[in-house]
């Protein structure tokens, strides 16, 4: 109900998302993040400077392939795959959805662009907040992850060791029980937990 309080929780693109949100409401009292897509430094290619104005003319133009396209190529998957996706059964889909792509570049905005995360913005994220990466998760997400909880005031990190971007649900669905259950307070960025064994 409206006014009440709210565990938060996003993953990828939805971790920015809630985060933009924990910085607007106080009235979330915890948040858990997992893998949002920031690229903070050399380890990953940045997103191209034109690519939030070349998504936007594919969908004007309904050229869905295209952003489709676009959109994997951006988040690293590999040239040959997405060249063959066209054959999966899936790609309709994928075309019936490409018309939200550009409010996932807007919830992204410059957090893809090689550069330090900023701290201002998020200086109002005050509460306890979970931080996740998967142990087998590109080195550019685990900076960018390491980043981010550092760059948050109350935030702890903590690393799903045999875990990827596509988190199975029995392993983030504990991690969640346990950080949302849990009344202890996050030391500022110093909880940090590395490798325990995800089932």
């Amino acid at each position: 109900m409206a006014g009440e309080s709210a565990f938060v929780y996003g993953a990828s693109s939805g971790a920015a998302l809630a985060l933009a949100a924990a910085s607007r409401l106080p009235s979330i009292r915890k948040l858990a993040l997992y893998e949002a897509p920031f690229i903070i430094d050399h380890t990953q290619v940045p997103q191209a400077a034109d690519y939030p104005r070349t998504m936007s003319d594919f969908i004007a133009a309904d050229r869905r392939g295209d952003a489709v396209k676009l959109f994997m190529k951006a988040v690293g998957v590999p040239a040959i795959v997405v060249a063959m996706m066209p054959l999966m059964p899936q790609w309709s889909k994928l075309k019936a959805a490409a018309h939200t792509l550009p409010y996932d570049v807007a919830i992204m905005g410059d957090t893809r662009s090689g550069n330090a995360l900023p701290a201002g913005p998020w200086a109002a994220v005050s509460m306890p907040t979970l931080v996740g990466v998967g142990g087998k998760s590109p080195l550019s997400m685990q900076n960018a992850m390491r980043a981010l909880a550092d760059a948050l005031p109350n935030a702890q990190l903590r690393v799903l060791g045999r875990e990827t971007h596509i988190v199975k649900t029995k392993a983030i669905a504990s991690a969640l029980i346990e950080f949302f259950s849990s009344r202890e307070p996050v030391e500022n960025g110093t909880a940090i937990r590395r490798n325990p064994v995800s089932r």
